[in-house]
């Protein structure tokens, strides 16, 4: 009997013709309950109202699903990030601090993408989708760092843009991980989840030769275009810029 009402379950769903978004839906509400590794591809079944069989017509198995959850995620992902840095807008040092922002935001805001994303265990490598999706995310971060490095103080060797991505990376996700989604059971910290990221990339920069006094309310300074000289610049002379290093040196 049991079996019978799964079926016309499954038989409503494709009658719909949303059956994978469905069970979509479904992963992600057992990965918000249970995290990624706490569901199995029968439970997304039972979840979405079909029987144990009907997933397999689109994934292959629990992992092709949570891959699909993941390339998603880094889809939505990688819009906030590009919208929060317009394109380094008005300057790079603020445009930066919304990168920053956003990362967390979407960690506390969508936790179940973001556990599919980042700790599925999934080999993303062999994805060549997913890859892509999660590179594309990546490129926004690398691409704050890039004008980052270019703001190196003069008489300051220029660090590796890659290696400025991958540790502001790196941090942003430790910062998430550990307070940033709102977990039950962490311990209140006495500060605020973007405080500690920008605390963490103060220190970081500060390590790497730049300056970190900071200017409260003065907008950063940027390279000036080539081929403009002092006489062909317009308007007041530049302020001391603000940000994560203040007054370069």
């Amino acid at each position: 009997m049991s079996w019978r009402k799964e079926q016309r379950r499954a038989e409503r769903g494709y009658h719909h013709g949303n059956l994978k978004e469905a069970l979509l839906q479904a992963a992600l509400g057992l990965i918000a309950e249970k995290g990624a590794a706490g569901f199995t591809f029968a439970d997304a079944a039972r979840m979405a109202g079909v029987s144990p069989a009907a997933p397999y017509r689109h994934f292959r198995d629990r992992d092709e699903l949570l891959s699909s959850i993941a390339q998603r995620g880094f889809e939505q992902f990688e819009s906030q990030l590009t919208a929060a840095w317009d394109d380094g807008r008005p300057d790079t040092v603020s445009a930066f601090e919304r990168v920053g922002k956003a990362y967390l935001a979407f960690a506390r805001e969508e936790p179940a993408f973001y556990s599919a994303m980042f700790e599925s265990g999934l080999p993303v490598d062999l994805n060549p989708t997913l890859l892509a999706a999660s590179e594309r995310a990546f490129g926004i971060i690398r691409a704050a760092a890039e004008r980052l490095a270019a703001l190196a103080p003069p008489g300051t060797p220029r660090p590796p843009a890659m290696m400025m991505a991958l540790h502001i990376w790196s941090m942003s996700h430790g910062v998430a991980s550990l307070f940033a989604r709102g977990d039950a059971a962490r311990r209140k910290l006495p500060m605020t989840a973007e405080d500690l990221l920008e605390a963490e990339v103060l220190i970081y920069l500060r390590g790497l030769g730049f300056s970190t006094d900071r200017a409260p309310s003065a907008p950063a300074a940027e390279p000036k275009p080539a081929g403009q000289n002092s006489s062909q610049a317009a308007g007041p002379p530049p302020v001391p810029p603000a940000g994560p290093w203040g007054t370069q040196k």
